[in-house]
């Protein structure tokens, strides 16, 4: 499976304002940003960007997944922050 892949299943399965995958081997890193995100714990945003990637955890395509959620205004900041450093 490609990073297109699992961005497009993702993206699918939620309808998120932007995701951004990035896979190195059996490795994934998501950032999901999503306005959804905004009353939730970090367990559920973590629980809800998880839930379509556990079928390829359950095969063993994905060893390790990390996932950073986002408001639209958090990933601006973070945007923001990141084109300072």
């Amino acid at each position: 499976m490609t990073s297109e892949e699992i961005q497009q299943l993702v993206q699918d399965a939620l309808a998120l304002d932007e995701v951004r995958v990035s896979l190195e081997g059996g490795h994934a890193s998501v950032v999901a940003v999503s306005d959804r995100f905004a009353d939730l714990s970090r367990v559920k945003k973590q629980q809800l960007v998880y839930g379509p990637l556990k079928p390829m955890i359950a095969t063993g395509e994905l060893h390790a997944v990390s996932i950073k959620t986002y408001t639209p205004a958090e990933w601006k900041r973070q945007q923001k922050l990141g084109m300072l450093s």
